[in-house]
């Protein structure tokens, strides 16, 4: 077993002294007559000095324990992070705390269903807010479509390579909370970002609550994913841009009626590029089996407007701006994202395939690139919009007037189409899932037995789901019931981190 290097009192006053003095780069300090891998501790409990420029160098492991993250900390290219499971990390406000994994770095947070690794915010229960601390960055060196890129919320780490196979370590049995804070005006910290993270990263059962932006964000690169959940945040659950190619199978969406962006919230937004929508590689992700809870759907009384979104006790007052809720998924700016086998409610649009800045991503779809298919959609307000915060079901071809001519928007006849064998209900209640308002881990989201979510036959005909990645389930939406085998958010998942004791 390896030992825990400890620090004297004197030793420690003295070390961090320094380090809160000196104006240069910090990196993790080791003993050299210890072992590669044995734990480093600060001052006890706490991860970097408050600075933004911390940085880990070689392979160092974090115990099971409680721990306080202060600044920024960076996994410096070569460097190895282990995380044992059942570690609570806890960002501290005060320094905007952030973790960067570094392009050439890696992170190993290998939680279990019985302890799963929570990274939180670092106050008190009942008094944490969206935007508390940072959140994880992520940089690989698979490619994008911009060539090597800063990424958003890590001034500056690049990344952006040629390796679609590269490693980045593993997420899984994961939450982040109460993350994102806005370290610039409105370049907020997703909850998990990752820049050209290739498919050699392993990323699974990763809840993100209550983010002060995005939940999940991929630009470019590869990596695929299961069994994750986007729970409250306060603008997209999943956000593709530049070049992202990777899978994603069973996924959770859920938006909280009075949290909505100033940029409008959607389920899933999905752009090539704004500035060259034909740009190489394209986005080109393939999403199945999500679920989709939008804000009409979890209260009655919701209406799309600032009055009723003011972000309730959720509002951190950082200069985050309250907005509106949009749709269940927005494809823009040349994206060719495709969707299969899933389930949305309660959105105030359903689908949005928008030719902003100048795309053709209305032809993508005729032509096959973009795809939706075998999706069910009830609670509506409308079924599809061709403009970004219209709110209108008319065809626009440039996202910015209308055909008054056309009977419907390009959006609602695509998913119409008897091809796409999507399926459009007027209310929640006809598909017969367990409960969409204030649902829980215990299987809220989950269809009942008679649903027509259920017992469905080829699904998985479409070459895009032919990879042995995909499992090929014959259900719609993320879950088959609510059944402790079936129920893959039991006991690591939280939907209440607010009032949770860490």
């Amino acid at each position: 077993m390896k030992k825990i290097v400890k620090f004297s009192l004197a030793i420690a006053a003295l070390s961090f002294a320094t380090l809160f003095t000196s104006c240069e780069k910090e990196e993790v300090k080791v003993d050299p007559s210890k072992e590669e891998g044995e734990q480093i501790v600060f001052d006890g409990n706490v991860i970097g000095n408050g600075s933004q420029e911390f940085e880990i160098k070689g392979t160092h492991t974090i115990k099971k324990g409680k721990y306080l993250l202060k600044g920024w900390v960076y996994v410096t290219e070569g460097a190895i992070l282990n995380i044992e499971a059942g570690t609570v990390i806890m960002g501290d406000k005060s320094t905007k705390a952030a973790l960067i994994v570094e392009r050439g770095g890696k992170i190993f947070a290998k939680g279990t269903v019985e302890s799963p690794i929570v990274f939180t915010s670092n106050q008190p229960a009942g008094s944490r807010k969206p935007g508390d601390w940072g959140g994880i960055v992520i940089c690989g060196k698979a490619a994008n479509n911009k060539g090597e890129m800063i990424i958003e919320g890590g001034p500056r780490s690049k990344h952006g390579g040629s390796d679609d196979n590269d490693s980045s370590g593993e997420l899984s049995y994961v939450r982040i909370e109460f993350c994102g804070y806005p370290f610039r005006t409105d370049q907020e910290i997703n909850g998990l970002t990752m820049g050209s993270v290739g498919r050699g990263t392993k990323i699974e059962y990763v809840q993100v609550s209550y983010s002060n932006d995005d939940a999940f964000e991929w630009f470019g690169g590869t990596v695929n994913g299961k069994y994750l959940i986007a729970y409250n945040t306060w603008d997209d659950g999943f956000d593709t841009d530049a070049g992202f190619r990777g899978n994603i199978q069973f996924g959770l969406l859920v938006n909280h009626p009075r949290i909505a962006d100033i940029s409008r919230s959607n389920g899933f937004e999905s752009d090539n590029s704004s500035d060259a929508p034909s740009q190489q590689p394209v986005t080109a992700p393939v999403f199945s089996n999500i679920t989709m809870i939008g804000a009409a759907a979890q209260d009655p009384t919701f209406t799309n407007t600032s009055v009723y979104i003011n972000g309730g006790e959720y509002n951190p007052d950082n200069g985050s701006k309250l907005g509106q809720h949009q749709s269940a998924v927005q494809i823009r700016r040349g994206s060719n994202l495709s969707l299969f086998n899933s389930v949305a409610v309660g959105y105030p649009v359903g689908l949005m395939i928008n030719n902003d800045k100048g795309s053709q991503t209305q032809k993508a779809a005729s032509d096959g690139l973009v795809n939706v298919k075998n999706v069910w959609f009830a609670s509506m307000s409308i079924t599809g919009s061709d403009k970004d915060g219209s709110y209108k079901d008319s065809l626009s071809v440039n996202a910015s007037t209308f055909d008054k001519n056309a009977p419907e928007s390009f959006s609602a006849s695509f998913f119409k189409e008897m091809a796409n064998n999507n399926h459009l209900f007027a209310d929640a209640a006809s598909l017969l899932l367990k409960s969409v308002t204030n649902a829980s881990a215990t299987g809220g989201w989950a269809p009942l037995a008679s649903s027509p979510l259920l017992n469905q036959a080829n699904l998985f005909t479409h070459p895009k789901l032919a990879e042995s990645f995909f499992d090929k389930v014959n259900f719609a939406g993320a879950f088959r019931s609510d059944a402790a085998s079936d129920n893959w958010t039991l006991k690591w998942a939280n939907f209440d981190p607010q009032n949770t004791t860490y």
